[in-house]
């Protein structure tokens, strides 16, 4: 270039490597505890909206209904966008792929012994499978949860799309009640609701339970008179749908989240919503289906009931826990507890019912204890925020600590160990944490 020409030409500035990237500030990266992901930016709205989609369509089953909706797989669609656009929004901002928090890792330590103990199981091909159709898809919607859940209007909305959701699948209960839809089993128990989570009675009334904590928490933290109207006739429903679906597990999960929110609104301004559930409870007694006292009795006396079903699950725990004695390392293999109980109690092919045995018999007493870990994790995230938080925030963290005390309670009796029931409260935990996170760095 001639002399003249070139002190006319500024030099090009240098390009750095990254410049493809949104730049984020120091202030984004100052809250101990959350990792950058979500402190200076929302996550992926699409993601969001495609969480909420499969959650609805995990829950509704419309392909059940349409079959043509069957044909386009729409679970997994839903679940894919979600997938990809989250990861496509970490990636374009340069963030990992999850927050850095303990529940994550100790998720991630569960996955990681859960692939360990598959070349020993009684049955690999088995333990694989299970994995793959089910329990990774629980662990992956517990990371989106974790992750895109994070601020107060999102927590809100899946707090209120759980709701409603539990609130149709109650009202199809007490429909197949009234209307005599009943199983062909002895007990005569009534349906569930056509899906995989809530076609047993069982599971109907464990689903339903572990929603109507947060659903009273909504119900707490609104002021509307309209919608706190509706919501309260939202619980009432979902507490008559457990009782109809004659529950032992779902009636001492119910009991235990209830009493628990009961005591604690005895010590506040809202003491009235306790009288006058207790005055709702009172008048329902005369109207009590009948046969259900009865049942109820058989939970301590095992040898009363007349179904054989008490005295099944009492063999099939004495089973479990002896096999877990014998193999404290690995266990048998993922979802191999149905094989321990058939070469112990005879070929029934279930599982055994309880959630803490079947990660004992499954995975040992290593997997056992990382699912304890991020069970009493989860619930001490739910308990920090709810000390700390604001007034909703803290509200929607109560129901959430309630519904993992109620899925404590709960475990004791089904065998839900790889299922979505925990890993969406689970989710929902971190969430707290994450959302607290943010208000805090918003407002220091």
């Amino acid at each position: 270039m001639p002399k003249g020409v070139a002190r006319f030409v500024k030099p090009a500035p240098a390009v750095a490597p990254d410049w493809w990237r949104p730049r984020i500030s120091a202030s984004d990266r100052t809250v101990p505890g959350v990792s950058t992901a979500t402190q200076g930016s929302t996550a992926s709205p699409l993601a969001y909206a495609a969480l909420l989609g499969f959650t609805c369509v995990l829950l509704l089953a419309p392909q059940n209904l349409f079959p043509v909706l069957g044909r386009l797989r729409i679970v997994l669609l839903a679940a894919a966008i979600a997938i990809v656009a989250h990861m496509r929004d970490r990636w374009t901002l340069g963030l990992p792929l999850t927050n850095a928090c303990r529940e994550m890792s100790l998720a991630g330590g569960l996955l990681v012994w859960t692939l360990v103990g598959i070349p020993f199981s009684q049955w690999p091909g088995g333990s694989l499978a299970l994995l793959l159709d089910l329990y990774i898809k629980a662990l992956v919607v517990f990371w989106l949860i974790g992750n895109l859940v994070d601020t107060l209007p999102r927590l809100r909305g899946m707090a209120w799309t759980l709701t409603l959701l539990t609130v149709a699948l109650a009202l199809v209960g007490i429909f197949n009640y009234a209307s005599g839809a009943f199983g062909r089993t002895l007990d005569r128990r009534v349906l569930g609701y056509d899906a995989g989570l809530t076609r047993n009675p069982n599971d109907l009334a464990l689903m339903i339970n572990l929603i109507i904590p947060v659903a009273v928490a909504l119900l707490l933290s609104s002021t509307g008179v309209l919608v706190r109207a509706g919501l309260a006739a939202a619980i009432s429903l979902q507490v008559i749908a457990v009782i109809l679906t004659f529950s032992r597990a779902g009636f001492l999960t119910l009991a235990t989240t209830l009493g628990l929110f009961g005591l604690r609104l005895l010590r506040r301004p809202s003491r009235g919503l306790v009288l006058a559930a207790l005055a709702g409870v009172l008048l329902g007694l005369p109207f009590m289906p009948a046969g259900y006292i009865d049942r109820l009795l058989t939970l301590s006396a095992v040898a009363a009931d007349p179904t054989g079903s008490a005295q099944a699950r009492w063999n099939g725990t004495v089973a479990a826990v002896e096999h877990a004695a014998e193999n404290p390392i690995l266990g048998a293999g993922l979802g191999m507890n149905i094989l321990v109980l058939n070469e112990s109690v005879g070929a029934t092919w279930r599982a055994v019912h309880n959630t803490y045995l079947e990660y004992a018999v499954d995975l040992g007493l290593p997997g056992l204890a990382l699912f304890v870990l991020l069970l009493r994790s989860c619930w001490r995230s739910a308990r920090a925020t709810r000390r700390t938080a604001g007034a909703e925030l803290g509200q929607l963290a109560e129901g959430i600590e309630i519904s993992l005390i109620g899925f404590a309670v709960a475990a004791c009796f089904y065998p839900a160990a790889y299922q979505f029931y925990f890993y969406y409260l689970a989710g929902l935990a971190v969430a707290t944490k994450l959302v607290c996170a943010r208000e805090a760095a918003v407002t220091a």
